[in-house]
């Protein structure tokens, strides 16, 4: 066995990074074993060193994180501070001293992977980030390496423990929006501002990261169509119900079925409750693939939170220590296929519309030959009307995007049409 130990440098100590000093400093021994070398945290950054961490060493802190990165000697870091800088300037200034690093950060790998790949690469060194996606759920590394001689053709996921929350809360309990978001917030679920979480940005950055191991492309941030869940309704889910369905935030990473294109969106969708994705309850995350020959394979487990997150943070700690120990590196990023992400306007599913119509004659008439005017074929059709007004809730076969944003948009301009209540794509059947 190595018997220099290989030194490890943690840039943040929040919640995750104080988990991840906790067990590399109580569980030494046993890290030693799995690695081959001995593994030693040498010092930590953070930018207020008066603030109390429990069983976090004082003498490792230190607020100078680009010395620290510059240390000759440090052979991982650990980027746990999130962001875009300094983190990918830190990270940078790693790779040009030999350091491996390990990142929990899902929104800078999403806007900048291909060049941070690109520097570590050039500099001979590792970049994991198990963590950045779906908290301690085994994701990134059985995409990347274990489904690496398959050929997987969709990715479909609950990727944000709030959004999930909020939602399963409004569906077993008939709370409203705001209710179930103030449930979540007093839980701890939800930050103080819940935007990132509730408006998609979170989960969209996620997308884009799967969206680019799985298919073997450059996916960015900005590729990503992104819907948020704030404007789902009690309505909605009573909709759902009659459907057989509930209502997800889900990310979705689709390769075309003529293979030349890709597409990744988040947004919220009914999903059959035979679906095995529509029994994740609570904060929990699950992501689910479906590959050319391993068929139908799910991923379930907390997607947040510090021990969860550390536990994913100390596995890609182990197997970039591995591959020093090797004087090797692991798999860096594989974007062969080049292939271009489409818009969503090519997208193609079902859709749930729920419209406010005058309750007359002809009135279901006008609306289905919009429906045929545009392409969109109507699947059912349930129709309630009461003092002169009627709820019209239409359910369609599987239509592009683009069809079926132009045929809401003629509705609007019906005068028997009072107003689009409810628009929502129905996936996962």
């Amino acid at each position: 066995m190595r018997t220099r130990p290989l030194k490890v440098a943690l840039l943040g100590c929040g919640v995750v990074g104080s988990e991840v000093t906790r067990i590399m400093t109580t569980h030494t021994d046993d890290l030693t074993q799995r690695i081959g070398a001995p593994v030693e945290l040498v010092g930590i950054a953070v930018r207020r060193p008066d603030r109390v961490r429990e069983g976090v060493p004082a003498e490792l802190i230190t607020t100078d994180a680009t010395a620290l990165v510059k240390r000759d000697d440090v052979d991982v870091v650990v980027e746990v501070i999130g962001g875009i800088e300094p983190a990918r300037s830190l990270i940078t200034t790693a790779f040009e001293h030999g350091a491996s690093v390990v990142s929990a950060n899902k929104a800078l790998l999403a806007q900048d992977g291909a060049a941070l790949h690109a520097a570590a690469e050039q500099h001979g060194v590792d970049l994991y980030y198990e963590a950045a996606v779906a908290g301690a759920i085994p994701l990134v590394r059985p995409l990347r390496e274990s489904l690496a001689g398959d050929k997987v053709n969709r990715v479909l996921g609950i990727v944000n423990g709030t959004t999930n929350f909020i939602l399963d809360k409004m569906d077993s309990s008939g709370a409203g929006y705001s209710e179930a978001l103030d449930e979540a917030t007093a839980l701890g679920y939800a930050e103080a501002d819940p935007t990132a979480d509730v408006e998609g940005f979170d989960a969209a950055a996620k997308a884009a990261i799967l969206a680019g191991i799985a298919f073997h492309t450059r996916v960015r941030l900005d590729d990503v169509y992104r819907e948020g869940m704030t404007e789902v309704t009690a309505a909605d889910f009573a909709s759902a119900k009659q459907m057989g369905c509930t209502i997800k935030l889900l990310a979705i990473c689709e390769r075309a079925a003529d293979g030349r294109s890709v597409t990744a969106r988040v947004h919220p969708a009914m999903i059959p409750l035979t679906h095995p994705l529509a029994s994740v309850r609570g904060a929990y995350n699950a992501v689910f693939i479906e590959a050319e020959a391993a068929g139908q394979l799910m991923f379930y487990g907390p997607g947040a939170g510090g021990a969860p997150t550390a536990s994913a943070v100390l596995g890609d700690i182990v197997a970039v220590c591995r591959n020093k120990v090797a004087e090797a590196t692991g798999p860096g990023e594989s974007a062969y296929t080049r292939l271009p992400v489409s818009t969503m306007g090519e997208v193609v599913t079902r859709y749930h519309i729920s419209l406010d119509v005058a309750d007359k004659p002809g009135v279901l008439a006008q609306v289905a030959t919009v429906f045929a005017e545009h392409g969109v074929s109507i699947d059912t059709v349930r129709q309630q009307g009461k003092d002169g007004e009627a709820s019209l809730v239409v359910v369609t076969h599987r239509a592009a995007d683009a069809a079926l944003s132009a045929t809401v948009e003629a509705l609007r301009k019906l005068d028997t049409v009072r107003g689009v209540a409810s628009i929502m794509r129905v996936e996962g059947e």
